[in-house]
């Protein structure tokens, strides 16, 4: 049960430090005008977090549509990211 709980605490603070990480790129961006603008990372940071709050859900024993819907949020989020990518490097036809 140790193992579970360490696992936990692990994936809580690789949360909160990639949601820092988000707020500090943004801030820096916002301030400065440089660095990444937050639609360049914020869907790819958002799948991840996803993914890290299933895997959460799961060694918590929460119920699997709890599960599911982590997934299925990263899922999206990273479709929604790769679709995006792809229209912005199609060359335009003219």
């Amino acid at each position: 049960m140790t193992d579970l709980w360490q696992i936990r605490w692990l994936l809580d603070a690789v949360m909160v430090f990639t949601v820092l990480e988000g707020v500090g790129l943004w801030l820096h961006h916002r301030f400065t005008g440089q660095g990444l603008a937050p639609g360049d990372y914020a869907l790819n940071m958002l799948s991840g977090l996803c993914l890290m709050l299933a895997v959460h859900a799961a060694v918590s024993d929460a119920p699997w549509p709890w599960i599911a819907v982590c997934l299925s949020s990263s899922g999206l989020a990273h479709g929604w990211d790769i679709t995006r990518r792809w229209r912005q490097r199609r060359p335009s036809i003219e």
